[in-house]
């Protein structure tokens, strides 16, 4: 895929649609917002970066590359007491990552909260945190994998948009000589948190179900998706573009995710669904063979609604994993000659 086509900033914003004509009378799904997403300020040379662990543990000398970048772009890091910090497989206890996250949450003069990694614990500890004053001055959340469940919270509560990304886990160490769709998606988290506005191509997929659609943006992992399922987390999808990913598990257990987000009814009344990078997929056992791809499971628990697919987005735990914007209108078109995400 060339890579050009991936990334691109627009210059303009919005939609021309004629007043005379509805969404839905043009072929296009998904429901308007009951208010408007609300964007934290884009950042600026000099404002603040925060570094935290709310899930996995990662050291102080494994954050330095992204450190090195980002004090590049002339943004300050100021790194949590959790870098460092270690509880077994977790970033610290419970009580030091949300103290940490909390800290973070509550300082007007940092900008935006970068997770150091994922892995597990974020869910752990959202229900000892307290959002009011990140509400009085909200901020980039910046992260996926694990940190879905943080994004889903706040979209559910606040509606205030969060940036689905590469962490620091992910900075290549000498960036010059990375490959260019490393380099290409590290420069995607730049260009999103200073207001570029983005837009993303995928190539057709003869399992592509085409069509347009129009709704607020918000998704990540399948698998903490359906974790955070009837709690105070849980995603709200209504009308929205639903994107998921996924690694490392069996065919039969990806059926089973989404056989749950089909009975709680979180597959209906999407305006489209964005399938990522579904890698590492754990081959069967022999005798025990599941038998259905991933396209198979997918399009069994859609089949009934008519909202546009895509599949192989560039998004997930892979090389090619680009800076999302949750909780923020996109349009979403998938024809037979292309995908197009666009802000």
């Amino acid at each position: 895929m060339n890579r050009k086509h991936f990334l691109s900033t627009l210059m303009t914003a919005g939609i021309g649609i004629p007043a005379s004509k509805s969404l839905a009378a043009m072929g296009i799904t998904g429901t308007s917002p009951s208010k408007e997403p609300q964007i934290p300020p884009y950042l600026k040379p000099g404002d603040i970066i925060g570094i935290t662990c709310p899930a996995g543990y990662i050291n102080r000398e494994e954050v330095l590359p992204s450190l090195r970048i980002m004090e590049r772009w002339e943004f300050n890091i100021r790194i949590g007491n959790t870098v460092g910090m270690r509880d077994y497989s977790f970033g610290g206890t419970d009580a030091d990552r949300a103290k940490d996250l909390q800290a973070m949450l509550n300082d007007p003069n940092i900008k935006a909260i970068m997770c150091g990694r994922g892995g597990y614990g974020t869910a752990r500890i959202l229900d000892q945190l307290d959002f009011s004053r990140f509400q009085r001055h909200p901020k980039w959340i910046i992260g996926f994998s694990d940190i879905t469940a943080l994004h889903c919270h706040v979209n559910r509560h606040f509606g205030i948009a969060t940036l689905h990304s590469k962490m620091c886990n992910s900075f290549p160490d000498d960036f010059n000589k990375a490959e260019p769709v490393v380099q290409d998606t590290i420069m995607s988290i730049y260009q999103a948190l200073t207001g570029k506005k983005m837009q993303y191509t995928a190539p057709p997929d003869a399992n592509n179900r085409k069509g347009t659609a129009r709704g607020v943006l918000i998704g990540g992992n399948l698998s903490v998706i359906q974790s955070i399922s009837g709690t105070d987390s849980e995603i709200d999808t209504n009308g929205k573009i639903l994107f998921l990913e996924e690694v490392g598990e069996y065919l039969y257990n990806i059926d089973r995710m989404f056989n749950t987000l089909q009975r709680s009814h979180k597959l209906d009344n999407l305006a489209g669904l964005i399938i990522g990078g579904f890698n590492k997929i754990k081959p069967d056992d022999p005798g025990e063979e599941f038998g259905r791809t991933v396209y198979d499971i997918v399009m069994e628990k859609v089949k009934n609604f008519k909202y546009p697919v895509c599949f192989n987005f560039p998004s997930g735990h892979q090389k090619n994993n680009y800076a999302l914007k949750c909780g923020m209108m996109h349009t979403l078109t998938v024809a037979d000659d292309k995908v197009l995400l666009k802000e």
